[in-house]
C-alpha cells in the first residue's frame, strides 16, 4: 500500500489534531498512574479542580447564609489586606521607642549637647581629615562632601593622631571633626566627633563621638544625569530615627548643618533616611511644576466653556473652577551627589578617646542581632 503524502500546505510540519475536546475531569488522586509524566500532569489538574470545587462550595455556603440572614465570619486567610507585610512594619518593638508626646525625651533633648545648634546660638563649623597617606579616591569623596555640608574645611592628616587633631580643631573653634578611614582604596569608615563643650560646665567637655561603617560610596561624577550643587544652605530631612539611640544619631547629623537658616531659593535638600539601621544619605534638588497634560485639558475646558457661554448656554461651576480642579502639580528631583550608606558601630561619650573613653553604645552583633526583625535606630 502506497504511503500517503502529507498535504503540501503543511510544509514539513506535523499535522495537528484541531478537533476540540473537553478536558477530562480527574475523579480521584491519580497516584495509581504508573507513567511519571502523565501522573504529574493529572495530579496538577486534580489539585486545580479540588481548589475550584472547594471555592465553589464555600461561595454557595456564604450565599445560602446571606439568604437566611445569618452572619458568616470570613476566615482571616481570605481577608484582603491593604498593606503588605515587610521586615520594616513587622519589626520587634524596641523598649526605647520614642513616642511623639514623650515629655521626658523632649526635656532631655532641650538640654543636651546639640540644643545650642537647634536654638541657633552656635553655628556649626566642621573639619574633615583622612587617615595617614590616603589615596586620591578619598579626595574626590571629600570634594563632594564639601558641597554637601556647608562650612566643611579640609586639613591633611599628616602624622598626627586623632586626639591631637581634636585638640587642634577645638582650639580653632571647630564644632565637629570627621575622619575618613580607607581600605583597598575605598572609604570604609567615618568617625564623627562633636568638639563643642556643653554650656553647663558640670556636664563636661565635648562629645559624643560616633563611628560608622561607610559603604556604597558613589561620587557625583559617577551619578547619571547629576546636577551641580550651589552654595545655598540646603534643607535637612531626617527620616526613620525612632528610638532614643536613633534620636541621638539624628541630632548628631543635624548639628553639622545650619538648620535654623536654610535657603529655600536653592531648592536643595539633604536626606538622612534610616532603614533597618542603615542610614542612606542623598543630596537632591527639587522643582515643582504643573502637569502639562492636565494644563492642556484645563485650557481646552476653558475654551469649551467660553464657546458655550458665547452661544447663550449655561453650565454650573464655571470654567475657572473646572480649570483649577484639573491642574496638577508634580515634584521633580535631580540628584546632586554624593550618595553613601552609614551603619553605626559604636558611640562614645566625650571627644575621641578609645583608651579611656566611656562607650554609650556598642553594636555587638551576636548578642543584639538575635532576629532579622530587631532594629536599634
Amino acid at each position: 500500500m502506497a504511503k500517503k503524502k502529507p498535504d503540501p500546505s503543511l510544509k514539513g510540519k506535523k499535522p495537528v489534531n484541531t478537533a476540540k475536546r473537553k478536558d477530562v475531569k480527574v475523579q480521584r488522586n491519580p497516584s495509581h498512574i504508573t507513567n511519571r509524566l502523565k501522573r504529574s500532569e493529572m495530579y496538577g489538574k486534580y489539585l486545580q479542580q479540588k481548589r475550584a470545587a472547594k471555592k465553589e462550595a464555600r461561595l454557595k455556603r456564604l450565599k445560602d447564609a446571606e439568604e437566611l440572614g445569618e452572619d458568616v465570619e470570613v476566615p482571616s486567610s481570605e481577608k484582603k489586606t491593604t498593606t503588605t507585610k515587610t521586615i520594616d512594619n513587622t519589626r520587634e518593638v524596641e523598649p526605647t521607642l520614642v513616642m511623639p508626646d514623650d515629655v521626658e525625651v523632649h526635656g532631655d533633648e532641650a538640654d543636651d549637647e546639640f540644643a545650642q545648634y537647634f536654638a541657633g546660638d552656635v553655628e556649626p563649623k566642621v573639619l574633615i581629615t583622612t587617615r595617614p597617606r590616603p589615596s586620591q579616591h578619598v579626595f574626590h569623596f571629600i570634594a563632594d562632601l564639601q558641597k554637601l555640608i556647608p562650612k566643611l574645611h579640609f586639613y591633611p592628616r599628616q602624622s598626627y593622631s586623632i586626639k591631637e587633631v581634636c585638640t587642634f580643631a577645638k582650639a580653632r573653634d571647630f564644632t565637629h571633626l570627621i575622619v575618613l578611614s580607607e581600605k583597598s582604596k575605598k572609604c570604609n569608615g567615618m568617625t564623627i566627633s562633636h568638639l563643642q563643650s556643653h554650656p553647663d560646665p558640670i556636664v563636661g567637655g565635648g562629645g559624643p563621638t560616633a563611628f560608622f561603617k561607610l559603604s556604597n560610596v558613589v561620587t557625583s561624577k559617577n551619578i547619571p544625569n547629576h546636577g551641580a550643587s550651589t552654595s545655598h544652605i540646603p534643607e535637612l530631612h531626617l527620616h526613620g530615627f525612632a528610638t532614643r539611640l536613633g534620636h541621638r544619631i539624628g541630632r548628631l547629623f543635624a548639628s553639622m548643618f545650619p538648620i535654623t537658616q536654610p535657603q529655600f531659593v536653592g531648592r536643595q535638600v539633604v536626606t538622612f533616611h534610616n532603614q533597618r539601621d542603615y542610614v542612606f544619605v542623598r543630596h537632591h534638588r527639587y522643582i515643582f511644576e504643573e502637569d502639562k497634560k492636565k494644563k492642556k485639558s484645563a485650557a481646552e475646558k476653558q475654551k469649551k466653556a467660553a464657546a458655550v457661554a458665547a452661544s447663550g448656554g449655561r453650565r454650573g461651576g464655571g470654567a475657572d473652577a473646572d480649570a483649577s480642579d484639573d491642574l496638577n502639580v508634580k515634584a521633580r528631583l535631580q540628584e546632586l551627589g554624593p550618595r553613601f550608606t552609614l551603619k553605626v558601630r559604636w558611640i562614645q561619650g566625650g571627644m575621641f578617646d578609645t583608651k579611656y573613653g566611656e562607650y554609650e553604645w556598642i553594636h555587638k552583633r551576636k548578642e543584639m542581632d538575635t532576629t532579622r526583625r530587631k532594629f536599634h535606630l
